[in-house]
């Protein structure tokens, strides 16, 4: 998770600054709106658009930031690097570790001949590595678990960066609306 967070905390941070701007634009009712009526339709399709806007945009940002910009290739880079020189310290260099490609996943693929002990205390070892979800040799037993695509684990912590800010704008507006009595 700290590898992930390292990488894609700038796509972290936009996503958050998004939902604080549509959450302030969602959220703010116009001046003398009364609730007495009951919500007003227009108002409540404004919402949901710019949520759906805003929920978009952070969704394409996260994308833009996985391949274009390069930060899975950077990800993927780093974790099979250290992987080798982990792979060098234990004195295995015959095998080979490298991420899952096709979609990128945070499984570390092994290879090369090892034995019977070596493969499950590789499997074992790698897997407790910084950035690794799990580690298998390259013909799984049936059985093996797929992980979710870095990707997609980008889009959801974008989200849950999106729904913070959001959170943070709705806080902000019902600050407002309470103080909007005091005016001095």
């Amino acid at each position: 998770m700290t590898y992930l967070w390292h990488f894609y905390w700038p796509a972290l941070v936009i996503a958050l600054a998004i939902g604080i701007a549509v959450g302030t634009y969602a959220y703010r009712r116009a001046p003398g709106a009364d609730d007495q009526d009951g919500p007003d339709p227009a108002a409540k399709s404004r919402r949901n658009r710019a949520l759906g806007a805003g929920c978009l945009a952070v969704l394409v940002v996260t994308a833009l930031w996985h391949a274009p910009i390069g930060a899975a290739g950077r990800y993927a880079a780093l974790v099979e690097r250290q992987a080798r020189a982990e792979l060098v310290r234990l004195e295995m260099t015959p095998v080979q570790a490298v991420l899952e490609r096709a979609p990128l996943r945070r499984t570390l693929l092994l290879s090369g001949p090892a034995n019977d002990f070596q493969r499950s205390e590789l499997v074992r070892f790698m897997g407790d590595r910084p950035g690794v979800s799990t580690a298998r040799w390259v013909n799984p037993p049936s059985g093996a678990s797929a992980w979710l695509p870095l990707i997609a684990e980008a889009m959801v912590l974008g989200i849950i960066a999106f729904l913070l800010g959001l959170l943070l704008s709705y806080l902000n507006e019902l600050r407002r609306r309470s103080n909007a009595q005091w005016r001095w």
